[in-house]
């Protein structure tokens, strides 16, 4: 039960709730390209990103200079469903969607951590920007 309930304080913040939105619609990205959609420094980017980690949300690993990040495996069948819950309600969240265009903007001009870079033919998976 403590795991879980550490799950919802992670999710009970609106940075960290954005940062797992973006994380969703791209797959993996890098501390500065989260922080330039959101706005914010690195490290306050780099704090949300640890309690994310400590609570089993977010994974991390190196390439090269970067060090990127994404969404954890869910450990659990409770965790899996409420990261299926969260991606869901995230789509059609309007903050979610527009962090979501601005990341996509990023990419198209190439950001830090491109796709073509690190992961040849890569696509984002968990989240798509469709019209409500």
């Amino acid at each position: 039960m403590k795991s879980f309930a550490a799950v919802f304080k992670a999710l009970s913040d609106e940075s960290r709730l954005r940062i797992i939105s973006l994380l969703f619609f791209s797959g993996e990205l890098c501390v500065c390209d989260i922080e330039e959609v959101m706005g914010c420094t690195q490290t306050k980017v780099s704090r949300h990103l640890a309690y994310l980690r400590k609570a089993g949300l977010v994974d991390d690993r190196r390439q090269g200079l970067w060090m990127l990040y994404s969404i954890a495996s869910p450990p659990t069948g409770e965790q899996k469903k409420t990261l299926d819950f969260l991606a869901s309600v995230l789509r059609s969240n309007e903050v979610a969607r527009r962090d979501a265009e601005r990341l996509a903007g990023r990419i198209r001009k190439g950001c830090c951590a491109t796709y073509a870079v690190l992961k040849p033919g890569a696509r984002p998976a968990a989240f798509e920007l469709t019209s409500r």
